[in-house]
Formats: C-alpha cells, sequence, structure tokens
C-alpha cells in the first residue's frame, strides 16, 4: 500500500486553533503597547518642549489627523501617528534650539547696550527676544534729547511699548 502524503492545509483565521489566536493577539496586543507608549513618550517630550518656549514654539500638527475624534487605530495608523510625532518633535527640538540662542544673544547685547551706551546709539532689543514678554523695547537713547546726543550723554531705556 503507498504511502498517502498530506497537503499542507492553509487555514484562514476564524479557524485557526485558540492556541494559535491567542499567540496572534499577544503578538498584536504586545506591539500596540510598545507603539503606544513611544506615541505617549514623544506627546510628553512635545508638550514639555512647547511649554518651555510658549508662546514662541507652536506644537501645531500640520495634517490635523491626530484630531479626527476617538477611535481605535490600526497598526500601520499608530506607526504613521508615531512617525509624525518624532518628526515634529525633531522640528520643535529645532526651534527652541534657535529661540534660546536668540535670547542669548539678545541678552548679551543688552548687557553690552547698558555697560557702553555709547558704542550703541540707537540700538534697540525688543522685549520679546529676550523671552520675557511681548510688550516694550531696550533701546540707546540719548540722555536730553539733541543736547544730549552732541554731549555724548547716552542711555539705555525701555519702552513701554504695550497698547
Amino acid at each position: 500500500m503507498a504511502h498517502l502524503e498530506h497537503p499542507t492545509v492553509h487555514r484562514p483565521y476564524g479557524s485557526r486553533t485558540f492556541g494559535e489566536r491567542l499567540a496572534v493577539d499577544d503578538g498584536e496586543r504586545f506591539a500596540r503597547e510598545t507603539l503606544r507608549a513611544q506615541v505617549g513618550k514623544l506627546e510628553r517630550e512635545l508638550s514639555g518642549s512647547v511649554a518651555h518656549k510658549f508662546p514662541h514654539i507652536s506644537p501645531g500638527d500640520s495634517d490635523g489627523e491626530m484630531f479626527r475624534g476617538p477611535r481605535l487605530l490600526t497598526l500601520a495608523e499608530l506607526e504613521r501617528l508615531r512617525d509624525r510625532l518624532a518628526v515634529r518633535v525633531g522640528e520643535v527640538h529645532s526651534q527652541v534650539a534657535d529661540r534660546t540662542a536668540l535670547e542669548r544673544r539678545s541678552r548679551a547685547l543688552l548687557k553690552r547696550m547698558r555697560l557702553e551706551p555709547g558704542r550703541y546709539k540707537f540700538a534697540r532689543v525688543p522685549v520679546a527676544d529676550l523671552g520675557d514678554g511681548h510688550c516694550g523695547v531696550w533701546e540707546v537713547r540719548p540722555r536730553l534729547g539733541l543736547i544730549g546726543m552732541l554731549a555724548g550723554w547716552w542711555q539705555v531705556k525701555l519702552s513701554s511699548g504695550c497698547p
């Protein structure tokens, strides 16, 4: 009698055994948990960076897909969300570094202006560039108008600047 070989049987997901379904479900659950943890970490990092330099840095999302309402994301959507957040976090870190450098340069200029106002005649430093607020400008001006300008009497003065 000839030996009969059994062909490999391909079964759809629904006909898998309980153990096979459990293994697939555990793998997907682990992937979802991992992706959700990564998304959460990126969101905390993004919000912390934006809060640190608010209002000069915007958390804005370009495509608004994140705010369509509650739903269960597929693994592919979770991966796209994570990737978009990673890109946005990188952009915000770059903006924060640029903003910090601007504030450092502005503070150094203001310090030099206060030490030697005569060297920085009519120089201006907006208060917003210092990170201290929105209104006002530090400016080197002559102390008594035209007479002070001719006499070389210069001072650093803060204008109110707010309407």
